[in-house]
């Protein structure tokens, strides 16, 4: 999803639900086409052709005319998939499906879905659990629980009780960290019945982000930067917060929020907002940081494109205190943040308040025995 260029959270919002609607649509037309390849397959023995994609572009705007709301149509037509979605919706109709009759009802879908997401935004904001995000980003590492978490329909639910432990006194921090590894062991349970295999091997994202840019972050090792909407869910950092943090960055570059937006809008910036987002959460002064990148402009010029130097050096100003000279050490391979990428990372240790007794640790039923895969925070 793209980022609207003065970082209005309620613009983005609108934007993501619309984006999550254009989704559902998708998924229907591929297993729609599924079906008709399948069937094609049994009677005849083969698959009939597909229209040539211009041709099938063309043709499918028209039937979209009327029969998809028209936010949703209009997100259509602007994906990069536009040309084989038309396939497929032109080999439907020539196998006798009647479109005037399927997409109305995938419109009713995509209603459905974009109004279920901007709910979901709109709770979350009334009733201000925002805050538990960052909970969630502080207390438990990068991985499969806390993504599972954030994407959840139930997370605003999820929110709501956290808040109502919080209220009465019980320590939320404690409760998260216990159900990580409750939730590790629901992950591999599952994941051994679907056959998915061993935990995955080390994205290429997450190789190539090794390095100062990520030292002291707790990142994922499957870190997907080629989609932007996951990542930021992967990191823990919300589509209010990535606008918010857009904005600071525009802020500390008077008369040239043209180069900032180029910088939010490169490939790697999920990395330099969650650094943002733990500086934050340690208290530290971002915008005293970001006042660097008008001190020192090297970024202008150099290698690579502008946005890409720019998110370099905001990188190297946020890891140095304010007002201090470049390092010059932007693109040097950590090994310490190698070493540290890991999905077996464990949560935060929470010590527990004074004078209460050490739980027992308890053995779910739902975990094989086993030596405990002792994994370091960072």
């Amino acid at each position: 999803m793209s980022t609207p260029t003065q970082g209005d959270p309620f613009a983005e919002a609108a934007g993501e639900a619309v984006e999550t609607a254009v989704m559902s649509v998708r998924l229907v037309m591929a297993i729609a086409d599924a079906v008709r390849r399948q069937q094609q397959r049994r009677k005849k023995g083969a698959e009939e052709e597909i229209p040539p994609a211009d041709e099938a572009a063309r043709n499918a705007k028209e039937e979209l005319k009327d029969l998809l709301p028209a936010d949703v149509s209009a997100a259509l037509l602007k994906g990069a998939d536009w040309p084989q979605l038309a396939q497929q919706m032109m080999a439907l109709k020539a196998a006798g499906v009647d479109l005037e009759q399927l997409l109305p009802r995938i419109g009713e879908i995509a209603v459905s879905v974009r109004d279920q997401v901007a709910a979901n935004q709109e709770r979350i904001a009334a009733e201000g659990n925002g805050q538990w995000e960052r909970m969630l980003r502080e207390t438990l590492p990068a991985g499969p629980v806390r993504e599972a978490i954030l994407s959840s329909p139930t997370w605003p639910d999820i929110a709501a009780t956290m808040g109502r432990l919080d209220e009465r006194g019980v320590d939320v921090r404690q409760i998260l960290a216990a159900a990580h590894d409750e939730g590790l062991g629901v992950d591999q349970a599952v994941a051994k019945v679907l056959a998915a295999g061993e935990a995955p091997t080390t994205s290429r994202d997450a190789l190539l982000s090794w390095g100062p840019m990520t030292e002291g972050l707790d990142l994922p090792k499957d870190l997907d930067l080629s989609d932007r909407e996951r990542a930021l869910r992967q990191v823990a950092i919300s589509p209010q917060e990535n606008a918010r943090f857009h904005r600071m960055v525009r802020e500390a570059m008077p008369g040239r929020e043209r180069d900032a937006d180029l910088m939010v809008a490169a490939r790697q910036w999920p990395v330099v907002a969650s650094r943002m987002a733990k500086m934050e959460s340690a208290g530290q002064p971002v915008k005293d940081h970001l006042a660097g990148l008008m001190k020192d402009t090297s970024w202008e010029t150099g290698q690579g494109s502008l946005g890409t130097r720019l998110l370099q050096a905001t990188s190297d100003t946020l890891r140095r205190p304010p007002g201090t000279a470049g390092t010059g050490s932007r693109s040097v391979v950590s090994t310490a943040a190698a070493r540290a990428q890991s999905s077996t990372v464990g949560p935060t240790k929470v010590q527990p308040p004074k004078g209460a007794a050490p739980a027992a640790a308890g053995v779910a039923a739902h975990r094989e025995a086993g030596p405990a895969n002792q994994g370091r925070t960072r």
